[in-house]
């Protein structure tokens, strides 16, 4: 059976990783770099790196952090913010990124998901999808969740599929940074319709809540930010956690075994 991710996010500000809830009121966590070298130790799978003012403010990710990144950590790292073009994505994975996130540029001109993943490989390629429920309807958002659209989820998603994504970084902008639990049954429904790998994120406060939208939710990835940046939940005591319920993960190398989440 193939391994759950564990997966920290890290909203990047000006080179600081920040959170807030529903993308708002946003404070400063700590360094980008130093703590993607810490969620390394833990033991996480891989990092995300979203520079969440990129795209609203018009601005590219900083190419000089992402190879300060590669050059500190040795697990997989996925870069999303301000990438418009293949050459935007050819910046930042030579830079080391091992996989490029795009959202509003993908829903702004939807060919550039196909342009770019014929050009390095759909294995390159995550669709980062931001949508609210809205009178029962998931509708998708652009720019850090400030813009809402026409866009239907599942039906994005399935396009984004059929143009070439390699992945699926689905957030409930409703239970991001809420710690209530991620939307389980949207998950599900995402597994069932497409073929390529779902990440889920968006609401995570517990080891219940990862364990369940990896088995119920049938997540690929848990992706969360909060409980990993605070020290709620160390991701050793995490996966240990979920091992003994029987959820398949990596296991944490030694020298994580007894670490703790950057703080």
């Amino acid at each position: 059976m193939v391994a759950k991710r564990i997966i920290p996010c890290l909203d990047v500000k000006d080179g600081q990783v920040v959170k807030g809830v529903n993308f708002e009121g946003l404070r400063e966590v700590g360094d980008a770099v130093r703590m993607g070298v810490q969620y390394a130790r833990d033991g996480a799978d891989e990092l995300v790196y979203l520079d969440i003012s990129a795209s609203r403010e018009g601005r590219n990710t900083f190419v000089s952090l992402v190879e300060r990144i590669a050059l500190g950590i040795d697990i997989p790292f996925t870069v999303g913010g301000g990438i418009g073009t293949p050459d935007d994505a050819a910046r930042l994975l030579d830079a080391g990124a091992d996989k490029i996130s795009i959202n509003s540029a993908a829903i702004a001109d939807p060919s550039l998901i196909s342009r770019i993943a014929r050009r390095y490989g759909s294995q390159f390629v995550v669709v980062a999808i931001d949508a609210r429920c809205i009178e029962g309807r998931w509708t998708c958002t652009t720019h850090g969740g400030t813009r809402l659209t026409e866009l239907e989820l599942f039906s994005w998603a399935r396009e984004a599929q059929e143009r070439g994504a390699g992945e699926i970084l689905f957030t409930s902008m409703d239970h991001d940074g809420t710690r209530a639990g991620y939307a389980d049954s949207v998950y599900a429904r995402l597994s069932e319709e497409l073929t390529i790998p779902v990440i889920a994120s968006g609401g995570a406060g517990s080891i219940e809540d990862i364990r369940r939208v990896l088995t119920e939710g049938r997540a690929d990835a848990a992706l969360a930010a909060s409980i990993f940046h605070y020290g709620t939940i160390p991701i050793p005591e995490l996966k240990r956690a979920l091992a003994a319920t029987g959820v398949p993960v990596r296991p944490v190398r030694p020298a994580a075994a007894g670490g703790t989440a950057a703080a």
